[in-house]
């Protein structure tokens, strides 16, 4: 926390709970799923992420902003989270390449923060008693308006959101003349999955997320990529038919995260409201084709049902998170289809997991020979 005379900021959960702290970043009021990342850098990458549309973080390391944020540092065109919860949120930065403070960067997009908060006890909190609702003010002072307020904050569960966070209009990456072209349904894709594409010879056309597949065949693709978005899987009727389309095309398919869940509905699989979810960068998970574990990135409220998932006889599970055996990777049998949960691009993260972009490039390959 930075020496400044700071302004008073209180953060109220759906429990009643109260915490007082100091306000940062933009003046006002926010509400949103409270949820927590334990990634020690990165921060900007995550607050850019448009999986994490309509939650309020919780960032576990004790100095979040100490290296200032960079222009290419992002995910998105804006910052996605809808407020910031920190122990000390710097606003001095030791990073010659940035080119300013966090403090700045949260003004400029108008996010809400508040520090100088005991975040492992609000995180412990969070793993017990499971994801939550909060509100954080830094100008109404009123507990009791406030506890009002996050109750009228509608939950996660049932909310489809990757409509208003995917793109308006189609655009292309990568080389016309490329001899493999993917067709990139948006429901949220990050900036640098496209870059994983892309940089493998790949020219991508993004796609907004409501385009049914005779439009998607206008790009002539040879493979279609299903991205990571927010919200909940189940209600995205129009996503799980277009996947379904996809399947019966039998060429290749990838998916990643919300891409990974509509995979699953779409063969009739159903997903579940996890207690607190995934994120951070540093979960272990088993290969089961290979034997290898890899440290994943990971950023997920939903999950597969894994009960479902080993009595399906056309599903073949690829990948298991080795702290609590949650299905983190499926292939369809008989389909030039598979899926993970987490994030191969890993940014931020490691690049344990990049192989999965040379697989499916390789599956493209072959799938044209």
């Amino acid at each position: 926390m930075s020496n400044r005379s700071q302004q008073q900021a209180i953060l109220v959960l759906e429990d009643g709970s109260v915490y007082y702290g100091k306000s940062f970043g933009a003046q006002g009021t926010t509400t949103g799923e409270l949820c927590f990342n334990t990634g020690m850098t990165g921060y900007q990458e995550v607050f850019t992420d448009p999986s994490y549309y309509g939650q309020v973080i919780i960032m576990n390391n004790v100095h979040i902003g100490n290296y200032g944020v960079k222009d290419e540092d992002v995910e998105s065109n804006s910052v996605k989270i809808r407020g910031l919860i920190g122990r000390n949120l710097e606003e001095q930065y030791s990073r010659r390449l940035a080119k300013g403070s966090l403090d700045e960067y949260l003004k400029a997009n108008n996010v809400v923060a508040i520090e100088d908060i005991d975040t492992r006890s609000l995180v412990a909190k969070v793993r017990v008693e499971g994801a939550m609702n909060c509100i954080i003010s830094s100008e109404i002072t009123d507990v009791e308006e406030l506890k009002r307020m996050v109750m009228e904050v509608p939950s996660m569960g049932g909310l489809e959101l990757a409509s208003k966070v995917t793109t308006d209009v189609p655009y292309e990456m990568g080389d016309p003349n490329s001899p493999i072209r993917i067709a990139v349904l948006d429901f949220g894709v990050k900036q640098h999955i496209l870059h994983c594409m892309v940089d493998r010879g790949a020219y991508v056309r993004v796609h907004p997320a409501k385009t049914p597949l005779e439009e998607l065949k206008k790009f002539n693709p040879d493979g279609y990529f299903i991205s990571n978005g927010p919200g909940d899987p189940a209600p995205m009727d129009y996503a799980i038919q277009t996947v379904k389309d996809i399947l019966a095309e039998n060429k290749p398919l990838f998916g990643i995260c919300l891409g990974h869940q509509l995979l699953a509905l779409a063969n009739g699989i159903p997903t579940f409201k996890m207690h607190h979810g995934h994120r951070g960068l540093n979960h272990p998970v088993k290969n089961i084709i290979t034997g290898r574990c890899e440290i994943t990135t990971q950023n997920h409220g939903f999950g597969v049902d894994p009960e479902a998932v080993k009595h399906a006889d056309h599903i073949e599970i690829t990948h298991v998170n080795l702290n609590d055996q949650s299905i983190e990777g499926i292939r369809v049998k008989g389909k030039q289809a598979f899926s993970v949960q987490y994030h191969p691009e890993s940014t931020p993260g490691p690049h344990d997991s990049r192989y999965l972009f040379d697989d499916f490039i390789a599956m493209i390959k072959a799938s044209k020979n």
